[in-house]
């Protein structure tokens, strides 16, 4: 466990309202500009910039460069997390009777981070155990022979998912408070999904929307494939 003083550092760099709506807009997975974070965050320039250097020096975002752009995105799959767990325990905490802000499109289906959540999330991970096409493992989910048949069959990289860190782990669901698939499988997955366009990135509703970016739509070709390969009712 981390000392009192760097937990509470950590979490500080969260509080603060631009910034958790810079590390929202994040979740999506995206690598965005210090303009485009400075919209979603509703403040300026100079503002946008001295946020992003707390979050890049406390380690929860990494910038690269390309030409003479920066880039942002989140530190790691573990920062990704964190973050849908907060979420989780802000809606568990909320009181009681208050609804869900951010309409049932996004709680249906989006990314979180560059794995699938939400309702569809959650009912992918129950498919693919209920299967038996994953099983528990040390430190979460290895594919049986089943699994690896199947995947493959539906065109997810099984090469690509085992070069992660973590070949397949659980991260509890923001909004359904129940785990999906994190990992290199969750990854592959949502990325064959998209490739394959068994899921559509929604418009968001406003250009400073944070959550613009993460909102997904089930096709009726993916409703229909995964349906037939995991019983999933979409």
């Amino acid at each position: 466990m981390t000392s009192p003083a760097a937990f509470a550092a950590t979490a500080a760099l969260m509080s603060e309202p631009p910034r958790a709506a810079m590390l929202q807009a994040l979740l999506s997975g995206e690598a965005l500009t210090a303009g485009e974070l400075a919209r979603v965050a509703g403040i300026g320039a100079p503002a946008a910039s001295a946020h992003l250097a707390r979050l890049v020096e406390g380690g929860l975002v990494a910038v690269h460069r390309q030409g003479r752009h920066r880039y942002h995105r989140l530190a790691s799959e573990e920062v990704a997390a964190a973050l849908e767990t907060l979420g989780g325990l802000a809606a568990a905490v909320a009181p009681p009777g208050r609804r869900w802000p951010h309409g049932e499109a996004f709680r249906r289906a989006r990314l979180c981070y560059d794995h699938l959540a939400g309702r569809l999330g959650v009912a992918l991970h129950a498919g693919l155990t209920g299967s038996g096409w994953i099983t528990p493992a040390p430190g979460g989910w290895a594919a049986t022979a089943a699994g690896e048949t199947g995947l493959a069959g539906l065109g997810v990289d099984l090469a690509a998912a085992r070069q992660a860190r973590r070949f397949a782990c659980d991260c509890m669901d923001w909004s359904e408070r129940r785990a999906h698939l994190a990992g290199g499988l969750g990854r592959e997955i949502a990325a064959c999904c998209l490739r394959r366009h068994w899921l559509s990135r929604l418009p968001g509703e406003t250009a400073d929307d944070p959550m613009a970016r993460r909102r997904l739509a089930l096709t009726p070709e993916g409703a229909r494939q995964l349906g037939e390969a995991l019983g999933i009712d979409a």
